[in-house]
Formats: C-alpha cells, sequence, structure tokens
C-alpha cells in the first residue's frame, strides 16, 4: 500500500479536553484496529481555545489531506475541524467527518458563565462557509446526547440542514466527556464502518 494510500484518523479534543480524556484513548486503539493510523493532538491553551491558532495546529498536523482522512471530532473540536475544511483549496476532499457533540450556539445554562461567554463568542459569532465545507467531505455524522448541558439539541437541525449531516441522538451521554463516564462510544465505531 502506498503511503498516499494509508487510512488517516485524526481525533480532535474538546474545550479543556486532552489527548487521554474520555472516550478517545478507546477510539485510537478501535481505528488502530481498522488499520487506521491515528492522530489525537493535544491542541494549543485548551482551557482558552482560539480559532486561529486551533485550525492552525490541525492544519500543520495533517499536512495534506485526502479521500482515505477521516476527522472526528468533540464539542468545539468539531468547529475547528469544519473551520479546518472550510480553509481547505477547492478540489481537495476528505473521507468522513464524525461530530461529537458538535455546536454553533451553547445551552442558556452554559452562557450564564461570562467567561465560558467571553471564549466561546468568537466562535459563535464568526460565520462558517458550510457550502465550502460540504464540498469537502464525503458524510457528515453529528452524534448528540439528549442531556447535554452545553449543546442545544437543536443545534442538529443547523448540521442537517447545512451539511446533510445524519444525526444521532444518544441517551444520557451528557456531553460525551471523561467527566461524564464516556470511556467507550460504540455508536462512533458503527459510524466508522459504516460506508
Amino acid at each position: 500500500m502506498s503511503k498516499s494510500a494509508q487510512k488517516r484518523a485524526i481525533i480532535v479534543h474538546g474545550w479543556d479536553g486532552y489527548p487521554q480524556e474520555g472516550w478517545f484513548p478507546w477510539a485510537k486503539k478501535q481505528l488502530e484496529k481498522l488499520k487506521y493510523e491515528v492522530s489525537v493532538p493535544a491542541m494549543p491553551s485548551a482551557n482558552e481555545p482560539k480559532i486561529e491558532t486551533w485550525v492552525e495546529t490541525l492544519s500543520d498536523l495533517v499536512g495534506i489531506p485526502n479521500k482515505e482522512t477521516l476527522f472526528i471530532g468533540h464539542s468545539i473540536g468539531c468547529q475547528t475541524i469544519l473551520r479546518y475544511l472550510e480553509s481547505l483549496p477547492e478540489g481537495t476532499q476528505v473521507n468522513k467527518v464524525i461530530l461529537v457533540a458538535p455546536w454553533m450556539h451553547l445551552s442558556e445554562k452554559a452562557m450564564q458563565d461570562e467567561e465560558t461567554r467571553s471564549i466561546a463568542a468568537p466562535w459563535i459569532d464568526r460565520p462558517i462557509d458550510f457550502t465550502r465545507v460540504r464540498e469537502r467531505a464525503s458524510k457528515f455524522v453529528c452524534i448528540f446526547s439528549d442531556d447535554d448541558d452545553w449543546v442545544p439539541l437543536s443545534d442538529g437541525e443547523i448540521f442537517r440542514e447545512m451539511l446533510g449531516a445524519k444525526i444521532m441522538i444518544e441517551r444520557g451521554k451528557g456531553h460525551f466527556s471523561g467527566e461524564d463516564g464516556i470511556t467507550e462510544l460504540p455508536v462512533l465505531l458503527d459510524k466508522i464502518i459504516e460506508h
């Protein structure tokens, strides 16, 4: 198998996340069993994520993406992937994009905290060119939980409408974080394997 045909998976953690958190080690192991080369980078200043530095970090890590490149994001990592895809040149296409607890807005409860509001503001206020993003991946899947304190379920409609994403709703998984005790995510594996 030539190097260019190597299946690659990049998992981008969320705000305050890190590569060993929650379900990321499990997902890495599952992907390696499927013969993927897997990267779970530690994103810069995870407690205060900034669009430019996160997208640049992802771009540097990926290098030249191709149709064998799979992206998996969690929370703000999902937006990082979408904004990265938006920056890719015309004609570039990656494989599947799986977004876990993605958001364009945060819940009212989350927005009550002033620090959260100020960090989230650029991510919420700066629009994404969804038409460009949609052209750059073969398929989008979004996984939500029905009891996520951070992400309004209504955001699923944005991703369905703008990206043609398949929307999955899990029960009782919170924000799918390590704090929620989510160390495995079988639905994710199903969506990786599914064509």
